[in-house]
């Protein structure tokens, strides 16, 4: 039977693994925009655009890298979401 606590249990694990999948491409980024950003001030190069290739660059290389594991969890997930759906039914 679907209560509010199960919902509530089904949401927070959707954010978790919603979490758990994008951080290593947002800390991945953060990181290359701050070496950007570092390049830049020291080289005095005021150029918007620059570290928009670097950043791409790097998110393709983690997902290439890290793909995978991020997959993995997904399909992890929703397997244990699908199979426990007879339970929530009743």
């Amino acid at each position: 039977m679907m209560t509010p606590t199960s919902v509530l249990t089904i949401v927070e694990n959707a954010l978790e693994v919603g979490a758990l999948v994008s951080a290593p491409m947002l800390l991945a980024a953060l990181a290359t925009g701050l070496v950007v950003s570092l390049f830049q001030a020291a080289t005095q190069i005021n150029e918007m655009t620059l570290s928009f290739i670097p950043k791409l660059l790097v998110l393709v290389a983690v997902l290439i890298i890290g793909g995978p594991w991020m997959l993995g969890i997904m399909m992890d997930y929703m397997e244990r979401l699908f199979t426990g759906i007879p339970n929530m039914i009743g």
